[in-house]
């Protein structure tokens, strides 16, 4: 049986690593930084790390609002959801996770664009 996506992102304990590095990318790149200027930081952590982790294949489970809840009256852009992929990308690239791993991970979040961008 092939390893689950959560196998292959290490677990949570590697998850946690990621998302913190994830975080810091959104909280500095300038295109979305302020999207984050009011929001308590270990909060968004908590949620992304639980998000990431339950929809990889673990077994956590996510406390956060759906993601249409959570992203509608943002008027997000295409734009501005690609540098958060970038972000993403970036902090996978840092911490050395595989191409395959990555190119997953992105094919999920642009599935999920509906539900983000332009709401």
């Amino acid at each position: 049986m092939p390893a689950t996506l959560y196998e292959r992102l290490g677990g949570e304990e590697r998850i946690q690593r990621l998302v913190t590095d994830v975080v810091e990318n959104h909280y500095t790149n300038p295109l979305i930084r302020s999207r984050f200027a009011n929001s308590n930081r270990a909060e968004v952590e908590r949620h992304v790390v639980e998000f990431l982790c339950s929809g990889s294949g673990g077994p956590q489970c996510y406390t956060g609002k759906d993601l249409v809840s959570a992203h509608k009256g943002m008027n997000i852009s295409e734009q501005e959801l690609v540098a958060a992929m970038d972000d993403i990308v970036a902090a996978m690239t840092k911490n050395g996770y595989d191409q395959a791993e990555k190119n997953e991970v992105v094919a999920i979040l642009y599935s999920l664009k509906g539900d983000v961008v332009r709401l």
